[in-house]
């Protein structure tokens, strides 16, 4: 239903949908002042990975910016003509302070435009946004605060499993999101093992089995109406000077692993969550065994 068509009066539909449109055309003008920027930013970019991850921010813009405009004209049966809102720094660092700023700012309008749309699509649409919005503010923090160094960092205390164990309490949501953050990470992981060693046996087999366990935390995302969390994990792995030591990543990796899913265990869980992260765990058991007996030879 176009609200061009309403009648002339305002009706709570009316405004309702008029508050929509207004709403995603200032999206769509913080879209195209993004893509403007970016572009800017890509050319002042320190070293090519960092201009080549700026670009990649700005074909999601691109995305979202075509994603918008096909709502903008579905509600108002207009095209949007787009402005520029927010100028570009001109320099280097404050361009990636503002763009830091304006992703952080962003998530939370996307997901005010997801609350108020009476439509799944467009709930879906800028949910999946706010994700990506999170995903580039992580980005350009980590621009800032490696700006001098090329180096990765670490896995920090707020990610996966570390990021569980050092809560001090925790909510289904906050379990998925930290759960599913561990499974992008040992994915990452390895990766980068079958990058540098080649086809190590063990490292492929587990690799496959994580993909079984994303694919079952999925639905749950879906059932509690949650945006899956950003795969940021190339920013917490390193790749492994030995075989040795990707073996003992392993190790460790799965004993923070198992160990967040007997935390989760120690909650009053819904029966399917107890069912999941009971089968996460015990796999994860399997997965510690053979890293295990890796390490030992």
């Amino acid at each position: 239903m176009y609200f061009y068509h309403d009648p002339p009066y305002l009706t709570d539909s009316y405004r309702v949908q008029n508050e929509l449109a207004k709403d995603i055309q200032r999206a769509i003008n913080g879209e195209y002042s993004a893509i403007l920027c970016y572009e800017e930013l890509s050319k002042k970019a320190k070293n090519q990975d960092e201009k080549e991850q700026i670009l990649e921010i700005q074909q999601d813009e691109k995305r979202h910016y075509k994603e918008f405009t096909k709502i903008y004209k579905s509600l108002t049966g207009t095209k949007p003509v787009p402005k520029i809102t927010e100028e570009c720094p001109e320099q280097y660092r404050k361009g990636l302070q503002a763009a830091f700023k304006d992703e952080q700012d962003t998530v939370d309008f996307y997901l005010d435009i997801a609350d108020k749309a009476n439509d799944k699509t467009i709930e879906r649409v800028f949910h999946r946004a706010a994700a990506d919005e999170q995903n580039h503010a992580v980005w350009f923090m980590f621009f800032l605060t490696t700006s001098v160094s090329k180096r990765y960092f670490r896995q920090t205390v707020n990610y996966g499993a570390k990021g569980a164990l050092n809560a001090t309490s925790l909510t289904l949501p906050q379990m998925l999101t930290f759960a599913m953050q561990d499974e992008y990470l040992a994915q990452t992981r390895y990766n980068l093992v079958l990058q540098k060693f080649g086809e190590v046996r063990t490292f492929s087999r587990i690799k496959q089995a994580e993909l079984r366990h994303l694919a079952a935390l999925q639905p749950f995302f879906q059932s509690l109406s949650i945006p899956f969390p950003p795969d940021i994990s190339r920013m917490y792995a390193t790749v492994p000077e030995t075989i040795k030591d990707a073996y003992a990543a392993g190790v460790e990796g799965e004993i923070d692993n198992i160990a967040m899913y007997e935390k989760f265990l120690t909650y009053d869980l819904p029966a399917e969550f107890r069912f999941v992260f009971t089968n996460l765990r015990n796999a994860s058991q399997n997965h510690l065994a053979a890293f295990k007996r890796g390490l030992a030879r």
